[in-house]
C-alpha cells in the first residue's frame, strides 16, 4: 500500500513576543519562538531530564549526573521540596544531600545546564505537595494572592536565592529556567505575581515555565510572561480504581500537547469557562513525558522499555521541541524529623506512595542502575542534539489517510515532519499492553520521495530522512535512522527487519550490512550503519564515539567508565574505522543468604505493609558477604521492607519486577526484611 501525506502548509516564525529570553556575559542567548526555542542563535531542541537532588546522596550527585549526560540528556530539571529545607518553621536546611548549590555546581561541571523547579507547590509525590507540615496548618488560604501566604513565599524564593545567587545564565552559569508553581489549572494572577516575586529577589532566568495542562483548553496562565509546558504518561497510577485502562491515545501521533489525564486525580474538572490557552504562541514543550512510573498501592504498572521510547518519539514526531521527562533518573525519599516525606493517604492525598522508594521505573533507577529505554530513548537523544537545529523548524504533517484510533491494530502510524523540501519520516508500531499486525510491503513517500517498500514487523519505532544535506551530499532517502554525527562522519542505526539503503540526489545508491566495518564514502563524506544492538550502546562522549560492549559507557571527568560492575570493553570510532578497547577492574559480587525469623522489632513504618487491610507479615534475616553489585529480593509479595541496624533503607510495593538493592547498603549491618502477603487488592500488569 502507498502511504502519502497532505500538503505542506508553511506558518509564519515569530519572535520577542514573550517577555522572556536573556544573554549571559560571554555572549551566549536564549530567545523563545513561537516554533522553537533559539539557543545562541540558533534553533534547538533541548533534552530535560528530571533528577531530584535531594532524593539521592551527595556522594552520589556527580557521577549520577555524568550518566545523565551520556545519555543525551542536555538540562537537569529538579524540585526544590519546602518540606525539606523548612520542615520546622523558621528552620532552613540546605546542607549535605539538600544543598542546591553545591547540585547545580555539579550538574555545570558534568556539563548540563539546570532548571530549578521552585514551586511553592510542587507534588512530585511529596508531603503536601511540598509543603511543610506548619504551612498547612496556617489559618490562611494558599496557592493564591493571599497576602500572608505571599510573605511566606517570598522568604522561601530569598532563601533559595541566597542558595544559587551568580549561578544563574545571565551571570554566566547554569540555571536557564524557572518552573513556577506547579499544576495550577486556574491561577494566572498568582503566577504572574509568583514571577514577579521571583525576578525582584534575583530568580531571573531566560525561560519560566508553568504546567500548562487541564481540560483540552489548557491551563489560565499569563500568557506573556510564562512558556506552558506539558507531559504523556505510559499509564496512570494515580487513577482511583484497580481496573485497566483505556489504550494510551500517547502512541498515536496527534498535534494535541494537552493531556488532561495527569494530575486528574487532584486537580477538579472545570466547565469551559471561555478560555482557550493560545498554543500557538509557545514551541510544543514538555516537562513530563513519563521516563517510567511510581507504582500507586493500588495500581501497579510494569513499564517496558519500548513503552517510552515509543512514547517519546511519537511526541518527537507531533512536534515536540523540548523534550523533557519526569523522572529521568530514580531517587530514594528522605524521612524526616517529624515524619515520612512520602504522598499517602494519611496526609489527606488519594494515593499510597512507597515511604523511600522513588524509582519511577525510571531509565536510572533509583540506585544509578541502567534500564533499557535509558538506551532506546539515547537514540532519540544524539538524534535532536546533532540534527535539532533542522528539525526544529520543520512542522509535524499527517498522512493523508485517516489517522488510526489506538485500538486500530492494523493501519500504519506515520508522520513527517519538513520544511516543505526536506525532512524526517517517524514510524511508530507499538501500542503500550496490545499487539499490532504487522505490514508488509509499505511504500511511504513523502514529497514525492519513493522510500523502499518496508516490511514492518513486530515492535519497532523509528525515524528515517528525506532529502537531507549531508555536507554537500543530498541524501534522498536511507531506510535506517539517523544517529548522530562528527565532522564528517554519519552514524544510523539499522531497523529491526529492514535492510539499511541509502540513495543520494545525485542518483547513487549504498546497501551495507550494518556493523562496525559498514562504512562507506560518497563525496567527501563517510557514513557508519550500525546494528539495532550496537546503535543502543553508541554513546558520544566528548565529541568522541564510543560503542560499548552491552555496557552502559559514560565519560566521568577525563575517564571513561561502565555503569556495569567489573570489567568491561567498547570500540571507539578513530575516524576511519572502530577500534577495540578492554578496562580491567576488580570486581566481587556480593552474596545474600535469607534464613526465616520471628518478628526482630516493632517498627513505627510496618503500617505501610498493611495497607487496605490487615496482611500476614513475613520476616527473614539477611546475610550478605560483600559490598559488591546488587542482590535481588526473590519474594513476590504486596510490599516489602529492609531494615540495616534496626532502620528502614529500602521499600517497595511489588509490582512484578525484580527488586535489586545495593549490596552496600546492607554489608556489615544487622538486616532484616520483612515482607506483607499479597492479595487481589491492585491493578497488575504481571
Amino acid at each position: 500500500m502507498v502511504y502519502t501525506f497532505k500538503d505542506y502548509k508553511k506558518t509564519d516564525l515569530f519572535k520577542n513576543h514573550l517577555n522572556l529570553g536573556g544573554k549571559s556575559p560571554d555572549g551566549k542567548s536564549i530567545e523563545i519562538a513561537n516554533h522553537y526555542i533559539e539557543y545562541n542563535g540558533k534553533p534547538w531542541i533541548g533534552v530535560m531530564g528530571e533528577y531530584h537532588f535531594v532524593r539521592d546522596s551527595r556522594e552520589n550527585w556527580y557521577n549520577e549526573l555524568c550518566k545523565i549526560r551520556a545519555g543525551g540528556v542536555t538540562v537537569v530539571a529538579t524540585y526544590l521540596f519546602w518540606i525539606y529545607h523548612e520542615e520546622i518553621e523558621g528552620e532552613f536546611d540546605f546542607s549535605g544531600d539538600r544543598d542546591i548549590r553545591a547540585f547545580v555546581l555539579e550538574a555545570q561541571r558534568a556539563g548540563l545546564d539546570v532548571v530549578i523547579r521552585i514551586g511553592p507547590w510542587a507534588h512530585g509525590e511529596c508531603r503536601n505537595g511540598g509543603f511543610p507540615d506548619w504551612l498547612i496548618k496556617k489559618p490562611y488560604s494558599l496557592r493564591e494572592n493571599n497576602t500572608e501566604y505571599l510573605t511566606k513565599v517570598c522568604i522561601w524564593y530569598e532563601k533559595i536565592y541566597e542558595q544559587v545567587k551568580g549561578l544563574f545564565f545571565k551571570d554566566g552559569g547554569n540555571i536557564v529556567g524557572i518552573q513556577l508553581e506547579n499544576e495550577l489549572t486556574n491561577g494566572a494572577n498568582h503566577l504572574l505575581v509568583l514571577k514577579k516575586m521571583a525576578k525582584e529577589i534575583g530568580l531571573d532566568v531566560p525561560i519560566y515555565t508553568v504546567t500548562g495542562w487541564n481540560s483540552r483548553f489548557g491551563a489560565k496562565i499569563p500568557v506573556e510572561e510564562v512558556m506552558p509546558v506539558f507531559g504523556a504518561y505510559p499509564e496512570a497510577p494515580w487513577t482511583p480504581h484497580i481496573s485497566p485502562l483505556p489504550l494510551s491515545p500517547h502512541y498515536v501521533f496527534s498535534g494535541i500537547r494537552n493531556d488532561s489525564a495527569i494530575g486528574d486525580d487532584l486537580l477538579p474538572a472545570e466547565q469551559d469557562s471561555g478560555w482557550r490557552l493560545p498554543y500557538d504562541l509557545y514551541p510544543f514543550a514538555t516537562c513530563e513525558l513519563g521516563g517510567g512510573t511510581q507504582p500507586t498501592h493500588h495500581r501497579r504498572p510494569l513499564i517496558k522499555p519500548m513503552d517510552i521510547y515509543a512514547l517519546s518519539l511519537v511526541k518527537l514526531g507531533s512536534g515536540n521541541n523540548l523534550i523533557g521527562y519526569y523522572m529521568y533518573h530514580g531517587g530514594t525519599n528522605k524521612i524526616g524529623k517529624l515524619s515520612t516525606l512520602n504522598e499517602s493517604s494519611a496526609t489527606g492525598y488519594p494515593n499510597d506512595y512507597t515511604i523511600l522508594s522513588y524509582d519511577f521505573q525510571a531509565p536510572l533507577s533509583e540506585y544509578g542502575e541502567t534500564r533499557g529505554h535509558y538506551r532506546l530513548l539515547n537514540m532519540l537523544h544524539m538524534f535532536v542534539n546533532d540534527f535539532g537545529d533542522i528539525l526544529a523548524p520543520m512542522s509535524k504533517v499527517s498522512m493523508t489517510a485517516a489517522k488510526p484510533a489506538p485500538n486500530d491494530m492494523k493501519s500504519l502510524r506515520c508522520v513527517m515532519r519538513t520544511d516543505g523540501k526536506s525532512g524526517f519520516v517517524f514510524v511508530n508500531h507499538y501500542q503500550r499492553l496490545a499487539k499490532l499486525e504487522d505490514i508488509h510491503g509499505a511504500a511511504i513517500e513523502p514529497l514525492g520521495v519513493k522510500f523502499p517498500k518496508l516490511d514492518i514487523i513486530g515492535d519497532v519505532s523509528f525515524i528515517m530522512p528525506f532529502n537531507i544535506n549531508l555536507g554537500g551530499a543530498v541524501l534522498e532517502y536511507a531506510s535506517a535512522q539517523p544517529l548522530c554525527k562528527t565532522d564528517d562522519t554519519y552514524f544510523f542505526a539499522a531497523i529491526d527487519n529492514i535492510a539499511p539503503q541509502y540513495k543520494f540526489t545525485d542518483g547513487a545508491e549504498f546497501c551495507p550490512q550494518p556493523g562496525f566495518d559498514s562504512a562507506f564514502d560518497h563525496n567527501g563524506i563517510k557514513i557508519v550503519t550500525l546494528t539495532s544492538e550496537q546503535a543502543e550502546y553508541t554513546r558520544k562522549l566528548s565529541g568522541e564515539i564510543y560503542v560499548g560492549h552491552l555496557c552502559d559507557l559514560y565519560a566521568c571527568g577525563n575517564e571513561i567508565r561502565a555503569v556495569q560492575d567489573g570489567d568491561f570493553s567498547y570500540m571507539k570510532w578513530n575516524g576511519s574505522g572502530f577500534e577495540a578497547d578492554c578496562v580491567k577492574r576488580e570486581f566481587t559480587q556480593a552474596k545474600a543468604s535469607f534464613e526465616p525469623v520471628d518478628e526482630p522489632f516493632v517498627s513505627p513504618y510496618l503500617s505501610e505493609l498493611q495497607l487496605g487491610g490487615e496482611r500476614k507479615l513475613t520476616w527473614k534475616k539477611i546475610t550478605v558477604d560483600g559490598s559488591g553489585g546488587f542482590i535481588e529480593i526473590p519474594d513476590e509479595c504486596d510490599a516489602a521492607q529492609i531494615y540495616a541496624d534496626g532502620e528502614l533503607v529500602a521499600d517497595e510495593f511489588y509490582y512484578g519486577a525484580a527488586w535489586r538493592v545495593p549490596a552496600k547498603l546492607l554489608y556489615g549491618k544487622e538486616c532484616y526484611l520483612v515482607t506483607s502477603e499479597m492479595k487481589d487488592d491492585f491493578y497488575r500488569e504481571f
